[in-house]
This record gives C-alpha cells, structure tokens and sequence, in this order.
C-alpha cells in the first residue's frame, strides 16, 4: 500500500525532482518508510512507500524492468501475483524481489495493457514505457485504490499530473481550483463526489476499471471489465453455499500473505465476524482484532464483537469514541481533499489508529451488504415497489405529490416518514431508489441553495447519476440493477473512499475478501432471491457462515457503522460546529442562503427537528472549504 503521483513535463519543463519529492509529502501519510522519484524529458513519478511484501531495498520504486525501458509507480496488492509469478517463471522469466510490483512489470512487457485481464486485486499504477514514449495507467475494477488526473488545456496544450490524492497534485505550482458546481448538488444529495467529477473543474477522478493511455499528446481512456448479472446460476442452494464459503475461504487466505504483522477489523456485524472466523481458521496464532466503543448504546455493537472474539480467542483491542471526537475532527477531515460527509468516516479513523499500534495490515468485511444485499434500504425498496404496483400510475403520479405535500406541512417524525414514502412512489422504482439514497430533497435544496446558484445549475439534477448505472445494468430484475447500481456508485464513491482515506491516513492497508473479483462475479450470477429471501438481507452470506458464527451474530438487527450525530451538534461539537456554521462561515456562503442554514442549525438546537444530517454535511463541507480554498 503506497502513495503514487507524477506529471508529464512537457509543460512543466521548469520543475525538478524537487517537486516530485514535493508531491510525494504531500501523501506522506500513505507510505511512510521509503520514497523514490524519476524525472526524465517527457515524464515525472513519484512514489511514497508503506512495506509490505519484501521489506528489502529491492520492493522500492519506482521500479524498472531488467533493460529500463519500463518504470513503474504502484499502489495496492495483486492477490494471484504468486500464481502468475509462477506462470511466468515456467515461461523462463526471471524476477529480482519478492513484488507483486515486478510482476505487474513482466506481465505488460508480455501483454501490454491486456495485462490488467490477469491482476486480481486492489491497485493504481502509472507505468512509464521509454520505447513507446507513452504513459499507462490503470485503477482496479472496484475502486479500492484511487487515482485522480489533473487536465488543463492552456492555448492549445495540455497540463497534465495524477496522484493518489489531490493534495499531491495541489503539491505542484500554478493547479487551478476551480469550484464545480454540479459536484457540489452531487455532494449534498450523496455525502461523495461521484466519479468521473471532483469538486475541482480540472481535476478528475479515472473511474474504477478503467485504464488511461498518453501517447503522442492523446489521452484514451477504456474500460477494462464490467460486471454482469446476466448469466444466473442454474444450481441448487446448497451448491451455491458450498462453493461461497470455499471462495471466501480461498480469498481471505491470499489477503493473509503478508511479510508484517496483520489483524482483521471486528465490528460484531456479519460480515467482519464471518471474515475473523474464517482467518481464524486459516491461522495457526491468534488473530489480533480492533473495534470502536461508543457510550451511547443505541450505536455500540461493541459486545457482540467480544462475543466473536471470545468464540475465536482473538487477541482483541477495544477504543471508546467519546471526547476524542471534538480533539480530532478537524485533523480526520483533513484527509479528505474534497468534501465528504459519511458520517462513520470518525470510527473508520478510530479503529484505523488502534488497529496500527497492532498491525500494519487490517483485513474487513467491507461489500458484503452491496454485494449481498444487507442494508436496510433493500427491503424498504421492496416494499415500496409492492406499494407501488397496487396503484395506477396515474394515481401515482398525480395524486401522490399533492398528498406528501400536505404531509409536509406538520413537523411530525411519522409525517415526514409518510411524506417521503409518497415522493417515492409518485415515481418509478429507479428514481424511488435514487430518493430512498439520497441526503437532501429536493425541496429542502430549492430551500438553501442561492436564487444564483440554481440557474448556473439549470437542469441539472444529481439522480442522472444513480439512474445512469441502473439503465446501465443488465440483471434480470430490480434487486439485481439497484445492487449493480450501489456498486458502483455507494461503494465505490462513499465506503471505499472512506476506508482508503481513513486507513491510509494511519499508514494503515486494509483488505476486503469479500470483495474479490471472482465472489463478485460469483455473486452476480446468483438469483436474486437467494440474497433477499423471506425478508432476510444477506441470505447466502449468513447462510456460508452460518457453521461458523451464533445465530444472534447472524440474525440480529443491523446496527451498522453509526454515530450519534444528534447528541453531537447539541453536545460534544456544538462549539466547533457553531463556530463553521453561524460564526465564520464561507463556503457555504457562495452556495447556500445563510438565513436558512442558521434556521436548520436552529430547529436542531431546540429539538424542533433531527437536522443532524444536513447538519453534519454542510459542516463537513465547511470544514473542507477553509482548509483547501479560504
């Protein structure tokens, strides 16, 4: 796990390896025991290094194939590396460290970009090739590893740089930082900025399996894989659990390869307990595992993470969020180069700090409920399109919104509920989706946004997003196109990113099994009744883990990563987030009317209404504002 940036030096012919080690500092956090830089006439790359496979001087980089005509900066960890390693050297290759880095080095010089068709795992690379003088860069399927581009057309000419984060590209002179617009509405509505857009115009993010080719002052940009649901299994139940527990097990051995210490994250959910069990299994000494307190037992699932841990006598570690929130909420935002407001991004940090006192490699449970179909708003969905088919259309489309209009008029917790089921279903079930995810109504936007920035914004709205992965997929069904759909837009732009940042920024690497490239496809060609079936979420996991782990782990209500975000803005963080909001306010003073925003912060300190949500996005967006534009 390591931190990658560099530039292309045809119009920025007056910067030195100096400004490479300068990029590279600017994400220190994510490799911390090395770095290297190359700079030669047409390309720069930098590279910071957190060790992990072959802790000798021979795992540095950038690294160079055996004639260097190939150098490469990585971030991440090839899984198969051994396998193909092994491929490779019975074809009479040779291999100078114990990389996964050099592996990637010998496959391209063998296939070319097609390599990407044999790496299974999480990754970012850019690869420089002399004799073809172009620059090669890829990202993998899901998104684990990120990888944003910086593109400026100045009189004909392109500035071009890349980085693991934005803050590596800010590193170097003269970045323009532009505001998007649109990314802002998309903000709000999601709490992420989804790909391709940043919050920054000329800043992009390469979107999940994707790869980008510089050659001859062309930019291409491809997709190398695309998930498909539609091809379904054709075998029983049982067969199907049989061969989902042999994938886990086979995937979370090979995130166990590791030449540091290494533990696991144990929320006490699923997921990460079936995860922990399965390491357990795998290994011969104790697993060390980490988990978050809080006092406020609503959100803490602290006990069922003992349990799990007294079952598989983990060496267990146990932090408690409480005043520490108010003392490092604004040093944890800081990681975020853009605004992002997932509010569990505060224990992501958390058990990321605790867990690197222990280790540097923690494995989670992360994909299981998008894969599986384990939250919550799932089997709300289906009842809504239940809902949805017992009525005319046109009853739906007419009636529907006049009667959540008068809903809205009382300020009533179960009224605002009933007013957002009949928006919902005044629409098809994809923009029902769209509104059942999103933070911010459209109302309550009309609301706050400034008269100005509502006509700059025109038409847009951010549900072309969510409704354009959903016409995208190919499933056979609805659960099948809103699982595509959070695939790659929730998981992608929001769980992942948070987990990236808030691990990286303890020099910490986290690995997923339940993501793996062969469980998702594997899950993709599972019906759809056998992730929701008789109103159980996760059916098939729970199922595979079920030899495992105690029913009231598998079959208890999910809690999942939360925080108590009302009693915050009233108790531990009014202070700062008073401060941010009413006191020195000016980022969201470019987009929203500062009348309302105090009216919202008002209604929430006198127990009027739980604005904690909107609330905790405009302080994060704030909170972003004066560190990166003020």
């Amino acid at each position: 796990m390591c931190g990658i940036a560099g530039f292309l030096t045809k119009n920025y012919e007056d910067l030195t390896t100096n400004d490479l080690v300068a990029m590279g500092n600017a994400i220190f956090h994510r490799g911390p025991d090395a770095h290297g830089e190359y700079l030669d006439n047409s390309v720069g790359l930098c590279h910071r290094r957190l060790s992990i496979l072959d802790l000798s001087e021979a795992g540095n980089q950038p690294m160079f194939s055996d004639d260097e005509n190939v150098v490469i900066v990585f971030n991440g960890e090839i899984y198969n590396f051994l396998e193909l390693k092994k491929d490779l050297e019975q074809e009479g290759v040779s291999f100078r460290s114990g990389t996964d880095t050099e592996v990637i080095i010998k496959l391209y010089e063998k296939l070319g970009v097609d390599c990407l068709e044999k790496l299974n795992g999480m990754f970012a690379f850019a690869l420089w090739d002399k004799r073809l003088n172009k620059l090669f860069i890829a990202r993998d399927r899901l998104g684990k590893k990120p990888l944003y581009y910086y593109q400026e057309e100045d009189q004909g000419f392109e500035k071009f740089a890349f980085g693991s984060e934005i803050k590596a590209i800010l590193a170097l002179p003269g970045v323009k930082k532009e505001i998007r617009l649109d990314a802002v509405h998309d903000f709000f509505a999601y709490q992420y900025i989804p790909d391709p857009k940043s919050i920054f115009k000329h800043i992009h993010k390469l979107p999940p399996a994707h790869y980008m080719v510089i050659e001859q002052g062309n930019i291409t940009i491809k997709k190398y894989w695309q998930l498909s649901f539609a091809q379904q299994s054709e075998l029983d139940e049982k067969q199907n659990v049989s061969i989902l527990q042999n994938l886990i097990t086979e995937t979370t051995k090979r995130r166990m390869i590791s030449d540091v210490p290494l533990g696991a994250f144990l929320s006490g959910g699923v997921d990460s307990s079936g995860v922990v069990a399965t390491m357990s299994m795998l290994s011969d000494k104790p697993i060390k595992t980490c988990t978050i307190a809080f006092d406020n037992k609503k959100y803490n699932e602290a006990e069922f993470a003992k349990s799990v841990a007294e079952q598989y006598c983990t060496e267990h570690h146990e932090f408690l969020v409480h005043q520490n929130v108010v003392d490092s909420i604004e040093h944890i935002v800081s990681f975020f180069d853009e605004p992002f407001a997932d509010p569990s991004l505060i224990p992501t940090f958390f058990v990321s700090e605790l867990a690197r006192k222990e280790v540097t490699v923690a494995i989670a449970g992360d994909g299981g409920d998008e894969v599986f179909a384990g939250y919550e708003k799932y089997a709300t969905d289906h009842i809504e399109n239940q809902l949805r088919s017992k009525f005319p259309e046109w009853m739906r489309r007419t009636i529907f919104p006049s009667l959540a209009k008068g809903f809205g008029l009382v300020n009533l917790d179960a009224f605002k509920r009933a007013k957002s089921l009949l928006t919902s279903l005044s629409v098809s079930p994809e923009m029902g989706f769209y509104i059942t995810n999103s933070f911010i109504t459209d109302e309550a936007w009309d609301q706050l946004a400034t008269t100005e920035v509502k006509d700059q914004l025109g038409h847009y709205h951010p549900s072309s997003f969510t409704l354009e992965k959903y016409n995208e997929a190919d499933g056979p069904d609805h659960l099948s196109k809103i699982l595509y759909t959070d695939m790659k837009t929730y998981l992608t732009g929001g769980i992942l990113v948070k987990v990236d940042r808030m691990s990286m920024a303890n020099s910490l690497e986290v690995r997923a099994p339940i993501l793996d490239k062969e469980i998702i496809e594997f899950a993709a060609t599972l019906p759809s009744d056998l992730k929701f079936k008789n109103k159980e979420k996760k059916y098939i996991l729970k199922e595979a883990f079920k030899p495992y782990l105690n029913d009231d782990i598998l079959y208890r209500k999910k809690m999942g990563f939360s925080v108590p975000l009302a009693q915050w803005f009233r108790v531990e963080i009014k202070e700062i987030a008073q401060r941010y909001l009413i006191d020195e306010v000016e980022g969201l003073a470019t987009i929203f009317d500062l009348k309302q925003v105090s009216k919202v912060w008002n209604e929430h300190q006198n127990e009027h209404r739980d604005n904690s949500a909107i609330l905790w996005s405009m302080l994060m967006f704030e909170m972003w504002w004066h560190r990166y534009m003020k």
